[in-house]
């Protein structure tokens, strides 16, 4: 793919895997950031190396280690992960292309998450947990037959490997922090070794930082 075909959301596959983009940063030599869906790690590479996937009904793939099942037969309840895959959001609300949410709250028209979006029932796919057995497996590009067992396998021997995969962040990265009641935006304003110093005097490791249930990369100010 060329660059200015990748965009922030996009279902692509990487080194044969189901991946999410989660920034492009054109300046950058590696400019496509990937977090790969099975254990949420982060990976840089190069728009050529990446094949764009649009997630549809009964696609089933792992994430973050546990398999769902997308369908559009039924309305998300209290709870429920759903796959946004249609995004209109309004101006007080905050989410993009292919990003997963949970449901805090079922409305009438629509549904609150717990990051406080207001979502449509015609936006999103829900993830039903499990395989379902008429599904399609996409983890994978080539093989989607493999089995939740080599998953697993897969993982314990890359362990170690996928650790090394997380990206240090750069000066003046901007964070949403997920994991809270209030609205918090912070910025990396240094690094000290594995350290990250944010805004409001907030130090975390690299680890703490890419794990995306508490923290969402939104943008660079270079890229503003």
């Amino acid at each position: 793919m060329k660059l200015y075909q990748v965009r922030k959301g996009q279902f692509v596959y990487y080194n044969n895997e189901l991946h999410r983009v989660y920034s492009v940063k054109p300046l950058y030599k590696q400019s496509v950031h990937l977090i790969r869906l099975r254990d949420l790690t982060q990976h840089l590479t190069k728009a050529a190396r990446v094949e764009r996937y649009k997630p549809q009904n009964l696609d089933s793939f792992v994430f973050n280690r546990q398999a769902f099942t997308l369908c559009n037969d039924r309305k998300a309840e209290e709870g429920d992960y759903i796959l946004i895959t249609n995004p209109h959001p309004d101006s007080l609300d905050y989410y993009s292309l292919n990003e997963i949410e949970i449901v805090s709250t079922v409305e009438k028209n629509g549904v609150i998450t717990t990051k406080s979006n207001g979502i449509r029932h015609s936006e999103y796919l829900l993830m039903v947990p499990g395989r379902k057995e008429d599904s399609r497996p996409i983890d994978y590009q080539d093989g989607g037959n493999m089995v939740d067992e080599d998953l697993n396998t897969f993982e314990s021997n890359q362990l170690e490997t996928n650790n090394l995969d997380l990206e240090m962040p750069n000066i003046g990265d901007v964070y949403k922090k997920n994991n809270s009641d209030i609205l918090i935006k912070t910025m990396v304003v240094s690094i000290h070794g594995e350290t990250i110093f944010l805004g409001g005097d907030l130090q975390l490791s690299k680890e703490e930082l890419a794990d995306t249930t508490k923290w969402q990369f939104l943008y660079n100010l270079q890229d503003k």
